[in-house]
Formats: structure tokens, C-alpha cells, sequence
């Protein structure tokens, strides 16, 4: 019983983890504008994302601009696409890794064969919470070093996008999530103790005891 409650609430981790890394990798807020001069009253506020630049008016109008070429991307933003779309689909395939071994499912019968592929899911589920968490480590440390660069221009100053922290946070539910699927156990059935079972001692026609039952 607790083998199956550790497998459901790390499964629904993982799966909300996975939607997370998802949705972090769509979003535009990667980077947002830094306001950090003298007047915070701006005309625009730029987003910049995965696949798409964002610019947003102070009268709520946002025009979009997905990158042209994947070519003139910085190395991080290249790095960043590739891996989160590498955890989107180790997240994909370590739901149904672990939903073929669950214990609510019969699609394996042998029930040591069923944890050892909800083990499995469950590195698959933590290798996706570390594709995901490269990116954005790469990226907040790119952004923070060119925010306290004095060669960077501040208009071209960023700071760190809610993207980033949705992909925290999905990273540490794929890491918690995959953790609980692997430490996942089959339910013990039996005892490991064998039962001795000693003969039926056989009685002689006037109702005394054989006596090879004592040889």
C-alpha cells in the first residue's frame, strides 16, 4: 500500500513537472527588460524567449517576432531549445515507462519485473529534470553576469524571466517526483520463512503409536 501511494504522488509529480517544462519552453520570459535607470516610466517592455521576441506597449498591445534563423541565436538560447525539447520527451516516455509498470495497471504480470520498470521510469523522469535544469542555470548565469557588465549598454540589460523560475520548479518536481519512483518497492506478499510440516503419526490396530513413528 505504501509502494502505491510513493508511485501515484511521485507519478503526479513527474507529470506536473513535465507540463511545467512545457510550458516553460513555449513561453516568450525567458528575459525581460531591466528597469534599472532613473526613469521607470517606459514605453515598452521587450520579452525574449526560445523562439520568439516579444515586445509589449504600455497600452497592452504585444507584437511577436519568432527568430528568424536558428543560426543567429546565441549559443545559450541554441542550447537552451535543444534540451528542453530533449526533456520534454524523456518526460513523454518515462509516463509511459512508468504507467506500463505501475501497480494499477496489468500490462506486466510479474510483480519484481513491475518495479524494476517503475525504477526505470523514475531515472528516466530525474535525467529529464537535469536536461531541463542546464538551460536554465546557463541562462540565469548569462543574464546576471551581463546585468553587472558595465560594457553592456542598459537598454540591453535583462533580467530573469518568470520562465525560468517555472523551469525551477519543474525541475525540482521531475528530481522529488523521479526520486519517489525510485524508491518504489514491491509489496510483500510472503514471508521469507519456510513452513515445516512434520508427518502424521500412524496408531497400531489396538490404538498404540507405531513405533517407527520414534525411528
Amino acid at each position: 500500500m505504501v509502494s502505491a501511494g510513493l508511485e501515484i504522488m511521485g507519478l503526479a509529480m513527474c507529470v506536473i513537472g513535465s507540463l511545467l517544462v512545457m510550458v516553460a519552453c513555449g513561453l516568450p520570459m525567458w528575459k525581460v527588460t531591466a528597469f534599472i535607470e532613473a526613469n521607470i516610466v517606459v514605453a515598452q517592455t521587450i520579452w525574449d524567449g526560445l523562439w520568439m521576441s516579444c515586445v509589449v506597449q504600455s497600452t497592452g498591445q504585444m507584437q511577436c517576432k519568432l527568430h528568424d534563423s536558428v543560426l543567429s541565436l546565441n549559443s545559450d538560447l541554441q542550447a537552451a531549445r535543444s534540451l528542453t525539447i530533449i526533456s520534454s520527451v524523456l518526460g513523454v516516455l518515462g509516463l509511459m515507462v512508468v504507467i506500463a509498470g505501475a501497480q494499477c495497471t496489468n500490462c506486466i504480470r510479474v510483480e519484481s519485473v513491475k518495479t524494476r520498470v517503475v525504477n526505470a521510469g523514475g531515472v528516466v523522469f530525474i535525467v529529464s529534470g537535469l536536461f531541463v535544469l542546464v538551460p536554465l542555470c546557463w541562462m540565469a548565469n548569462n543574464i546576471i553576469s551581463d546585468f553587472y557588465n558595465p560594457q553592456v549598454a542598459p537598454s540591453k540589460k535583462r533580467e530573469i524571466g518568470a520562465a525560468l523560475y517555472i523551469g525551477w520548479a519543474a525541475t525540482a518536481l521531475l528530481l522529488i517526483g523521479g526520486a519517489l519512483l525510485c524508491c518504489s518497492c514491491p509489496s510483500g506478499g510472503s514471508s521469507g520463512y519456510a513452513v515445516k510440516y512434520s508427518p502424521t503419526k500412524r496408531t497400531t490396530p489396538n490404538g498404540d503409536y507405531d513405533k517407527r513413528n520414534y525411528v
